[in-house]
């Protein structure tokens, strides 16, 4: 490899790592930003509607997914980034307006800046949705696939969990106690940096020259015989991304809820925000770990163990009495102190050592193999993703009815599945099918 080359690939990684944490940042605020809306009038207590923002954001992904895929084979890898980053400044700023646009009317019996809100979140969900179709095959493919292919994936989560941790920190610093006075107004310094966040990487992406890992093949001779869904192993994998995107946002998003409720101690939005953020911040860990071990330990060993400890530690959550207290050092709004939390909801942060290299994990099992379907793949796989918006939202559906606890009987499902997809679903067993 030429070093001019090298030195491109290297600037190209770096830029996918930044992208990476700017995925977390505009998600993660929907979990924490509910807390206020399921503190308005019109919506008081409902976790359903609470957690609407986060499935509006997802949805996009529902209708974004496969033409994101068809992007990234049209226009490019740096491209489809630029256009990603300039529509998720523009559902930012939306979700801006609706702390100052409409407040107090109602429509259908909800704040009509309800609606607002989750038009941004709807439209900030396009453009992550676009990130994440760029920066997972891109990594991939720099790595050249296989082990080194699913270590870059891990590293870029690291970054992914960095700012997934400091969000809803920083969002639960901001909110304090809330009451039904607290607005979506009372966070705009949060939009305001992710606005600033967008702008700077629009700009530094603009100017930085990015080959496409594949642009010296000549796509228009490539006969496309098949798509990724003639793979059992990219299907079943599709399922368990589905699956593993609604374990990982349901069991914080839900967690902050939880410890806001009297039934948990009332432990308020700021140490909510900052133990639902120590859990973004196992999956940092989680994430750092799995990137020193990526190109030795296979993802299908790596998918196995966590999937199996993760059952176990949601059931252990589930099965222990909301009275039973642990210690946890907690950002309490002045500084560091250990704080008593639910043992339960300790288990539950420990899960995000679990769900870290989980993402990683499938998509380095279900797109290897795949040759030149990887890119559509990746854009089906991204329409999956829906799945963070449609689990917590049944998640939340059934606390509503039932409890907390029971409610996290959705995720170690999900659990169970994605066992059974490292151990069997994973396996290839459609080799025939030409991929060069």
């Amino acid at each position: 490899m030429t070093q001019k080359k090298q030195n491109g690939s290297i600037i190209a990684i770096i830029t996918m790592m930044f992208l990476f944490a700017m995925i977390s940042f505009v998600t993660n605020l929907a979990a924490p930003i509910g807390v206020i809306w399921k503190n308005q009038e019109g919506i008081e207590g409902s976790n359903l509607l609470g957690m609407m923002g986060n499935m509006m954001n997802f949805l996009a992904y529902l209708f974004m997914g496969i033409p994101a895929g068809k992007l990234l084979i049209k226009i490019g890898y740096k491209k489809t980034a630029l256009l990603a980053i300039a529509v998720g400044l523009l559902g930012v700023f939306i979700q801006y307006l609706s702390g100052v646009i409409g407040v107090g009317a109602q429509l259908f019996g909800l704040p009509s800046n309800f609606y607002i809100y989750l038009f941004g979140a709807f439209i900030a969900g396009f453009s992550v949705c676009m990130l994440n179709t760029v920066v997972n095959p891109m990594l991939n493919l720099l790595g050249g696939g296989g082990n080194k292919g699913n270590q870059l994936i891990q590293i870029g989560g690291t970054c992914n969990s960095l700012t997934g941790t400091l969000t809803p920190m920083f969002v639960g610093a901001l909110i304090g106690e809330v009451t039904k006075e607290t607005a979506i107004s009372d966070v705009n310094l949060v939009l305001f940096i992710a606005m600033g966040v967008f702008v700077v990487a629009f700009t530094i992406l603009s100017m930085i020259p990015i080959q496409d890992p594949d642009a010296d093949k000549k796509k228009d001779h490539i006969v496309y015989e098949k798509s990724p869904w003639a793979f059992r192993h990219f299907v079943l994998g599709a399922i368990a991304i589905f699956i593993y995107v609604g374990v990982e946002v349901g069991i914080p998003g839900t967690l902050n809820f939880f410890l806001e409720d009297s039934a948990a101690g009332n432990v308020g939005a700021t140490v909510a925000g900052f133990v639902a953020g120590t859990y973004w911040f196992l999956m940092l860990v989680g994430r750092f770990l799995g990137s020193m071990i990526g190109d030795k330990v296979s993802s299908k060993a790596m998918l196995t163990f966590t999937s199996g400890l993760g059952i176990i530690l949601i059931l252990g959550a589930i099965l222990s009495p909301v009275s039973v207290k642990s210690s946890m050092p907690v950002f309490t709004g002045s500084g560091f102190a250990m704080t008593q939390v639910p043992l339960s909801a300790l288990l539950l942060v420990l899960c995000g050592l679990c769900t870290s290299i989980m993402w990683g994990g499938i998509f380095n099992l279900a797109t290897e193999g795949l040759g030149k379907y990887t890119a559509a793949g990746s854009g089906i796989f991204m329409m999956m993703v829906v799945g963070g918006g449609i689990l917590p939202l049944v998640q939340n559906w059934v606390a509503d009815f039932s409890t907390y606890m029971i409610s996290y009987l959705v995720p170690m499902a999900g659990m169970a599945y994605m066992l059974y997809y490292a151990l069997i679903g994973s396996k290839n067993v459609n080799k025939d099918i030409p991929v060069d």
